[in-house]
């Protein structure tokens, strides 16, 4: 598996070879239509991330020591930018996630080119993400 850093650089290199940022949008929709489906008697509240404005679920597990991550959402947008999330972190030990600073995402300027609400919710997903980290490291 490529390091986190690489494959972050791979997240960076990609997102510059679009100039505007309805392309990257474009791409961002393409991600959510290819996570991996999640089952519908899953969709509990349990796994609902707090602070998105859309419903966006987030599951884990611990597998070899490594976090897996599963995930889904009821808007387009916001299921691409939690694919581009789990892409980049499923199957990452906890102590590399809990140890990265998610800088790509300033790098692509994804935050700023969000609504605030979706903003919003972004940051709440990389909460979450550290939170399964911390949570896994115990």
């Amino acid at each position: 598996m490529e390091s986190l850093k690489t494959v972050q650089n791979e997240v960076v290199e990609t997102f510059s070879m679009y100039d505007e940022w309805l392309d990257k949008y474009e791409y961002l929709i393409e991600l959510g239509k290819n996570l991996e489906s999640y089952p519908e008697n899953e969709k509990t509240d349990d796994k609902l991330i707090k602070g998105c404005q859309s419903r966006v679920w987030l599951d884990w597990r611990l597998e070899d020591g490594k976090l897996h991550f599963r995930a889904d959402s009821d808007a387009i947008i916001t299921k691409g930018i939690i694919s581009l999330l789990i892409s980049v972190y499923s199957g990452r030990t906890p102590s590399e996630i809990a140890g990265d600073d998610f800088s790509f995402i300033e790098k692509i300027g994804l935050k700023e080119n969000l609504s605030p609400t979706r903003a919003n919710g972004l940051v709440s997903m990389i909460d979450t993400i550290r939170k399964a980290a911390a949570e896994s490291m115990q």
